[in-house]
């Protein structure tokens, strides 16, 4: 079910669908990177992941080439050492903010409940064996341009399917106001749409996604392994903070 949905945004009619109502991120002005914080649950970024070196590399070289190929400056390219997968977005921007004005200690809250949750899951009876994501195609959401990614095998969906949900059926974290509000699209976002351009060819745009995407049929696999999650802080989409005290479970 998972793939079936995910590949169906790389059809020739979806990406015209989705080209048709892409929009300028509001988490830029100028180019740059404004206040948005929050906490979400994710891989290590690329800075600070050992393991997936030659994956982030893959992704630092299409993210070049893409800004080559497509309208100057309609793609506002995040910094490759950000580059990292969700698992479980959390809270953001206002709703942070009234959380932390209404909720005494809400950081701190935030964090023992989440790692009750990594706790919990590390209970869970999984097959043993690493959760692998490969690369499916590029991804046009409305605000951002991203790279999706599929399981390789079920035990790879099923860990982060049951980290998900223990942090999603956590009474805590439900008290604190958070909440699912994104089916799952595994995804590793390269960049950020700024002004769109009223002359904005689409159906260039839409050629050079695809020319993407038939390389990856052609070549080996890029493979993501899944081996850790971590709670992290951010400020704005750039900056995912990180500290000894971060809340970690092995997947």
């Amino acid at each position: 079910m998972y793939v079936n949905r995910v590949a169906s945004l790389t059809l020739p009619t979806s990406y015209q669908n989705q080209l048709k109502n892409i929009q300028k991120s509001p988490k830029f002005q100028q180019r740059q990177p404004v206040s948005f914080p929050g906490y979400t649950v994710l891989t290590p970024p690329y800075q600070d992941d050992t393991t997936n070196e030659s994956f982030y590399e893959q992704l630092n070289l299409i993210q070049q080439q893409l800004i080559e190929k497509i309208a100057p400056n309609l793609l506002i390219p995040l910094p490759p050492e950000s580059f990292h997968l969700t698992l479980a977005d959390l809270i953001w921007e206002d709703n942070y903010l009234n959380g932390i004005k209404s909720e005494q200690n809400f950081d701190e809250k935030l964090e023992k409940a989440i790692t009750e949750s990594f706790e919990t899951y590390q209970k869970i009876d999984l097959e043993k064996g690493e959760s692998q994501w490969q690369i499916l195609g590029l991804l046009v959401f409305p605000r951002a341009l991203v790279v999706g990614l599929v399981p390789c095998n079920e035990l790879s969906y099923d860990k982060i399917y049951q980290l998900r949900r223990t942090i999603y059926q956590n009474k805590q974290l439900i008290g604190l106001g958070i909440q699912q509000q994104y089916l799952l699209t595994a995804h590793v976002t390269l960049g950020y749409f700024d002004e769109i351009p009223d002359n904005l060819d689409r159906s260039s745009l839409e050629s050079v996604i695809l020319s993407f995407n038939d390389q990856w049929i052609e070549k080996e696999p890029q493979i993501l392994k899944v081996a850790q999650g971590e709670l992290r802080k951010f400020e704005n989409m750039t900056e995912f903070l990180s500290d000894q005290t971060n809340p970690k479970v092995m997947i």
